[in-house]
């Protein structure tokens, strides 16, 4: 007998597609470079927060007028804060022991030629840059004239820690575009230059108490520190607080723990925020009036806390020429 021919294979349930046949010669290829896919998990949250954050918008007349207030200061401290500067012009080559990072650069060694022109290049310049005109290209040239100059005044044996965040925000200014006083329109670019020099005064702070226990250990909180600077420098309001007895030790003892606890001003609300803001600039008017020590750089960088947007000198200036001239607004006209 004949063997019954084999059970046919069932059909394939799932339809078949056409060949797609050659790609197509207008079709896009796919970028090499094209970035993955995004990952939307805790991390990508919290990196995503911490941008926010960080780039936070803010008014750009807020940046205008820290731009203004910043590049004045920079113009005043030549010949104000800092005119001692200009003497190295004079000084042997011998005295300059470079920072680290005059020593990485190719940076000349300072002479009356160096010293003068970066004087009146910087001065110049900042006196413009507070203008709000070409900001990238005066805020640049500014932070790297006065670069230079904070290397040449601290090459010769004492640094400030006091202009971290002024150098900061002069770098972050240069990147942000114009803005102009009053201006309510919101800025990224302008929210980020203003948190990195947030950050950087916080910073100032925190390493400061850091430094304080690093190299002097608990000590330092209990020892005369507070003493010898009153005897060094200080006003006769200090002599009448030195007589207190346990109180610059208890001073000492407030200073590392406000320095410690500076970066918690983050994490306040507005108000508190600037509470927090008015006691550090308390604590520095303090310090001024006792050993007569301003920290005036680092002040112009707390402002970047401050809501400057609310200081408008161009409209206060029209008001005040508009009066002068008789013109009076609308509100401003009396009622009879």
């Amino acid at each position: 007998m004949s063997r019954p021919d084999a059970t046919p294979p069932h059909p394939d349930p799932t339809p078949s597609r056409p060949d797609p046949g050659p790609p197509r010669p207008d079709a896009t290829p796919p970028r090499p470079d094209a970035a993955p896919p995004r990952q939307d998990g805790a991390a990508g949250r919290g990196v995503g927060r911490l941008l926010g954050w960080l780039t936070a918008p803010v008014p750009k007349g807020r940046v205008a007028a820290f731009r203004t207030l910043v590049y004045l200061f920079v113009a005043a401290d030549l010949v104000v804060f800092t005119p001692w500067v200009r003497h190295h012009a004079d000084t042997p080559a011998e005295l300059y022991q470079p920072l680290l990072v005059g020593r990485l650069l190719p940076l000349p060694t300072p002479g009356a030629v160096l010293v003068h022109t970066i004087f009146g290049l910087l001065l110049v310049t900042a006196l413009a840059a507070a203008t709000g005109r070409a900001p990238r290209l005066l805020g640049w040239t500014v932070f790297a004239l006065y670069f230079e100059w904070m290397i040449i005044a601290m090459s010769y044996g004492k640094v400030d820690h006091d202009r971290v965040g002024l150098l900061v925000a002069l770098a972050a200014l240069a990147t942000v575009g114009r803005a102009r006083h009053g201006d309510p329109e919101p800025t990224e670019a302008g929210g980020w230059a203003l948190r990195v020099t947030q950050i950087a005064a916080i910073c100032t702070y925190f390493l400061a108490a850091w430094a304080k226990l690093r190299f002097g250990g608990l000590d330092w909180v209990t020892s005369s520190v507070l003493a010898r600077a009153i005897v060094r420098r200080g006003t006769d309001l200090a002599d009448l607080i030195a007589d207190v007895p346990y109180l610059l030790i208890v001073a000492q003892f407030g200073i590392v723990a406000f320095e410690l606890a500076s970066p918690v001003i983050f994490v306040l609300t507005e108000r508190w925020r600037q509470r927090m803001v008015a006691f550090f600039y308390s604590f520095h008017l303090a310090t001024f009036s006792t050993i007569t020590i301003s920290f005036a750089p680092h002040l112009v960088a707390l402002a970047g806390f401050l809501p400057l947007e609310r200081v408008r000198p161009v409209e206060w200036a029209r008001g005040f020429a508009a009066r002068r001239r008789g013109h009076v607004r609308e509100h401003e006209r009396p009622v009879v």
